[in-house]
């Protein structure tokens, strides 16, 4: 492999050919010339001994060569980045850093709103893209700095810091007239569990623990990917879930269900911002943790 002519430029033009799957709009991102990235693929093209895209239709199909070097130029670049951007202050309202974060889409969902008119107002050129990825990989992700922050239940997540946003509990959610509710307020325990039946989802790994914990797996009728939907299932059916309260007061108008608290074990649990220690006295991953602790700590 012929390396001596590969600069940066080339790596920058690899990507953006890459994630654009265009020559034109990798230009228009990278503010440059269509030659330019023409010109620059020509010559990575020939350090690497591999075309590495080929025209196709709609834009430009990589090669399996392509692919294999994809996510190690995008990690290296946004660790670049991030390294490029550190200095010893930031001012919020000039900055153009691209800040990446790891959330569930149910994160998604309770915190980007709030999250993003913060960050709208105070750092109006800086972007926020989230990264959701495998637990396993996430610490060397915030270590690396191609992710700055996660926020959600991860106590999995070790070797990082963390602090406490707030303290949620997992509820059973039900449509509202259900007949086992029927007369009854008290608290859901045993007894009345297992005369439901119930979805779970994969994503978050307690609905179905809760259930096997109490030898009732094989009482769940639906698996699902994900909570968004499940309160349309839900209002049709006797199916109840096992979920945070904090998602169901969210996702699930009072007028249609009914939240019930259970006792379970471990239902009570902390939902928390995460960082690298290498990153804690970044003044721009402090901002931002620092504000979300404004909006979301209780």
């Amino acid at each position: 492999m012929n390396t001596k002519n590969l600069d940066l430029n080339l790596l920058r033009v690899f990507d953006a050919v890459y994630a654009t799957r265009s020559v034109s709009r990798a230009a228009e991102q990278l503010d440059v010339t269509q030659p330019a990235v023409s010109q620059g693929l020509a010559r990575l093209r020939e350090a690497l001994g591999d075309p590495l895209f080929l025209r196709a239709a709609g834009g430009m199909r990589p090669t399996a060569r392509a692919d294999q070097l994809s996510e190690t130029v995008h990690d290296a670049m946004q660790a670049l980045e991030n390294a490029l951007l550190l200095s010893a202050t930031f001012d919020p309202q000039q900055a153009r850093r691209v800040f990446r974060l790891h959330m569930t889409d149910i994160g998604e969902m309770r915190f980007l709103p709030e999250l993003m008119t913060a960050v709208r107002k105070r750092a109006p050129m800086a972007r926020i893209e989230t990264q959701p990825m495998p637990l396993a990989e996430l610490g060397s992700a915030l270590d690396r700095g191609s992710i700055d922050l996660a926020l959600g239940f991860l106590p999995s997540l070790k070797d990082v810091r963390s602090m406490r946003l707030f303290s949620d509990r997992y509820i059973v959610l039900l449509r509202r007239g259900h007949p086992l509710l029927a007369g009854n307020g008290r608290p859901m325990g045993l007894p009345e569990l297992r005369q439901l039946e119930f979805a779970t989802v994969r994503t978050h790994a307690y609905t179905r623990e809760a259930l096997r914990s109490v030898e009732l797996e094989h009482r769940v009728r639906l698996t699902a990917e994900h909570f968004m939907c499940l309160p349309g299932v839900l209002r049709h059916t006797d199916l109840a879930v096992i979920m945070p309260r904090d998602i169901a007061m969210a996702l699930a108008p009072p007028r249609h269900y009914t939240i019930a608290e259970i006792t379970l074990p471990m239902r009570q649990f902390d939902v928390s911002i995460h960082w690298s220690r290498r990153y804690d006295a970044d003044p721009a991953n402090r901002w931002l943790r620092e504000l979300a602790m404004t909006l979301f700590s209780g």
